[in-house]
């Protein structure tokens, strides 16, 4: 067998095979014992028929697909290994010459990884959201362990007020009649939460323990159930309880009940501490952020499509876990929404392929460094991970996969690529007419580390799935090909090769 490489283009390979013909008859003889009880032929029982008189039947090409598909993984797996390539679809292949007692001849063109042609990525300026410590953000904070400290009491000598908790039974109807979802028992609701629709909340104000009242109120206009949009409601509501959360005093005995402090300056000062190392840990990503779209900005790829959809597709998985964790279905979600699992993956092109850009981008500027982390650095992403896991770093490592240990490496690798892009850049405070830009931009996740590789295991912190394994060449030719195998390149299943024989 021999096979042949060219580079038909940055993101694209051609491959040639010459399979010698005895192995190819080998392979049509394995096609026909294994395809024999499936096919009839008149005066033979299934499974019975000589190959000579099928092929007279149906054609000698009643066993190619079969043969080829017992052939092509192999031989394509070799090549890719050989030649070092990384897929990131299905090839399209196309048969040159084909036959009993003749060499098999084809060739394919697959996407591969794209060549990056860095630019600057060193000593570069950029700015950067910048956050600081103010007492706003300090007050906040501390009211936290104060609700976390508050406790709940019932109120039965006075009616329902603003920022009360209130257990209800509820019976909505429009026109007189029931509607899905409008009736409830012992439900909870804050009031001025604004939880209900408007004016439901307001018209409890002033009920006493007991007390049962009809409330008009009217849908909104863009409700989600568009059969309720826009009408007049009437819901019969009963009051069975009233509570109001009464908070501690934030002083000397508060600081020692939630925290190891005995004063409230301490703990105070422990609070802005704890504050600061986040937003020195946010104004940190944000450089690195913003020094890495630099860097993907400066240098020069031709993505393939199925990178960009494939990542669009794993973002979309991602989503759908983490509505799992939360007891929801994206089925639901997008029953509910009126979106399409198709709309939703246009919705994340655009943010997928800045993410495939700038994993490639990272990737060139490990290999252009020889950059290899050490055992040092492994074991601070290590330990930085446990930590994010709430585990014991011993525990955490006993228990690690080689895919996870893998996976790690990789992080520890990217950290390294990030403190080089660091390290002599200069980092301007984003201006105020940008940042109020930026805020007119659909909401984005907070900073997060760019281009982290999927890991061997669930995230605890992310919510990520696990990292898929290489698997050999996509096989077309083929049935065979399962929708759930997933690509060389960490990736979903991509499309069928498509196989094209001469005439």
């Amino acid at each position: 067998m021999s096979h042949t490489y060219e580079k038909v283009s940055g993101n694209k390979a051609k491959l040639t095979f010459t399979i010698p013909a005895e192995k190819f008859d080998e392979a049509m003889t394995k096609a026909y014992l294994k395809l024999r009880g499936r096919i009839n032929v008149p005066g033979f029982r299934k499974g019975k028929a000589p190959r000579k008189m099928i092929e007279t039947l149906y054609g000698e090409g009643v066993f190619y697909d079969d043969a080829f598909e017992l052939l092509f993984p192999d031989v394509y797996e070799e090549a890719v290994k050989e030649y070092d390539l990384h897929p990131v679809d299905r090839p399209q292949i196309d048969v040159d010459e084909i036959g009993a007692g003749k060499d098999l001849k084809f060739h394919l063109e697959v996407f591969v990884r794209p060549d990056v042609t860095l630019g600057d990525y060193k000593g570069l300026t950029v700015e950067a959201d910048r956050q600081e410590v103010t007492d706003a953000m300090i007050d906040a904070r501390i009211s936290q362990d104060q609700d976390k400290a508050s406790r709940t009491i019932d109120v039965d000598d006075r009616p329902v007020q603003s920022g009360d908790t209130v257990n209800l039974d509820y019976a909505g109807t429009v026109d007189g009649v029931a509607f899905a979802g409008g009736t409830a028992e012992k439900q909870t609701l804050k009031i001025g939460s604004n939880t209900f629709i408007p004016g439901f909340e307001d018209q409890m104000i002033g009920m006493s323990v007991g007390e049962e009242k009809d409330l008009q109120v009217k849908f909104p206009e863009e409700y989600h159930a568009e059969d309720l949009a826009g009408k007049d409601a009437v819901f019969h509501v009963k009051v069975n309880g009233i509570q109001v959360t009464e908070k501690p005093e934030l002083d000397d005995d508060f600081a020692a009940d939630i925290s190891e402090y005995n004063t409230f300056a301490e703990y105070r000062d422990s609070i802005v501490k704890e504050l600061t190392e986040q937003v020195n840990r946010n104004n940190d990503i944000a450089a690195e952020n913003a020094l890495v779209e630099k860097a993907v900005e400066n240098a020069e790829m031709d993505v393939p499509q199925a990178m960009i959809d494939d990542q669009a597709d794993y973002m979309v998985r991602e989503m759908a876990m983490r509505m799992s964790y939360q007891g929801l279905k994206i089925e639901d979600y997008m029953k509910y929404t009126g979106q399409t699992m198709e709309g939703m993956k246009a919705m994340y092109k655009p943010e997928a392929e800045k993410r495939v850009k700038t994993e490639l981008v990272i990737d060139a500027i490990r290999k252009a460094e020889a950059i290899e982390p050490g055992e040092a650095e492994i074991e601070k992403a290590i330990a930085d991970q446990a930590e994010r896991s709430g585990q014991d770093v011993e525990t955490f490592k006993k228990n690690l996969t080689d895919e996870q240990k893998s996976y790690l490496k990789d992080n520890a690798a990217i950290q390294m690529v990030l403190d080089l892009l660091k390290k002599d850049a200069v980092i301007l405070e984003k201006k105020p007419e940008e940042k109020e830009e930026a805020e007119e931009k659909p909401a984005k996740k907070a900073a997060k580390k760019p281009a982290a590789k999927k890991p061997a295991k669930k995230d605890e912190e992310s919510g990520e799935e696990p990292a898929e394994k290489k698997k050999p060449a996509a096989k077309k030719t083929v049935k065979k090909a399962e929708e759930g195998e997933e690509e060389a390149e960490k990736k979903p299943a991509k499309k069928t090769a498509k196989k094209k024989t001469e005439e």
